[in-house]
């Protein structure tokens, strides 16, 4: 009896990783390796203008708009239109969508950076009123550099307690990235958009840049680095921090965007 028990055991434990596998394979063709986006990459049409939209943020620049502790934009790009994060609340993120004549149906892609409150807590109100018609990219689908659309790219998830997601957009001018919390660190994402697109500039930086509670001789060592790997602007919000977007300011200048809900950036 105890053989017969034995055996099962083993044909299904063998039946276990011939699934597991079959999985892992499946997932396998679905993710782009980093060489078939450079293929991809010089494949792509000609690249063209991009707007990106503000929509939720703790930052103001348009008065007539609501803020939150969070992060959500709108990236606007041919017929294209792209939610990167929801917001931390529905109603601030669709009250603001509806001052700014953004129709949610109209949104086909919402792509999430990371699974904290504040920038997927507007996610469920945003599906209702978008009559779920838009395809949503969780953090972790992503485990490498992967194309979403002609011009966007997903980072991957990075770092190793906090998983997150990074968006990068080819333009005209040079590679925008775009970044929820950056808790994988802000230089690492930069670095790391470096190593995928080695032949590009990268001519804008916006988002969260988790620097809120840096000393000024951290944010000063950052904004180095920034220099030292050619970063031609940059859009600090949300989690930045008020000295790092004044370090920042003070360093990039003209260069620098004052960043919040309902700035306006066209490339």
């Amino acid at each position: 009896m105890s053989k017969i028990i034995f055996f099962i055991l083993i044909i299904l434990i063998l039946g276990l990783g011939l699934l597991l596998l079959f999985r892992f394979k499946e997932e396998q063709k679905q993710v782009k390796p980093p060489e078939e986006i450079m293929d991809q990459k010089i494949k792509s049409k000609e690249l063209k203008g991009i707007s990106i939209i503000t929509i939720y943020d703790n930052y103001l620049v348009n008065p007539d708009l609501k803020t939150g502790w969070g992060f959500s934009c709108l990236i606007k790009l041919d017929n294209q239109n792209i939610l990167f994060d929801t917001g931390a609340d529905s109603p601030t993120l669709l009250s603001n969508m509806e001052k700014m004549k953004i129709d949610s149906k109209q949104i086909e892609t919402v792509i999430l950076s990371h699974n904290h409150f504040d920038h997927i807590g507007g996610l469920e109100g945003f599906l209702e009123a978008n009559q779920e018609q838009a395809q949503v990219y969780q953090p972790t689908i992503f485990s490498q550099p992967t194309k979403i659309t002609d011009q966007i790219y997903s980072t991957g998830a990075l770092g190793i307690f906090i998983k997150e997601q990074s968006l990068i957009i080819e333009t005209s001018k040079g590679l925008v990235i775009i970044t929820g919390c950056a808790h994988p660190g802000i230089v690492n994402i930069i670095k790391k958009t470096k190593e995928i697109f080695p032949e590009k500039n990268i001519y804008l930086v916006l988002g969260g840049f988790h620097l809120s509670g840096a000393s000024d001789f951290q944010l000063k060592d950052i904004i180095a680095s920034f220099r030292e790997l050619a970063v031609q602007k940059v859009a600090p919000c949300h989690c930045s921090g008020d000295k790092c977007r004044e370090l920042f300011k003070q360093e990039y200048q003209e260069d620098f965007i004052k960043n919040g809900v309902g700035n306006i950036i066209e490339i």
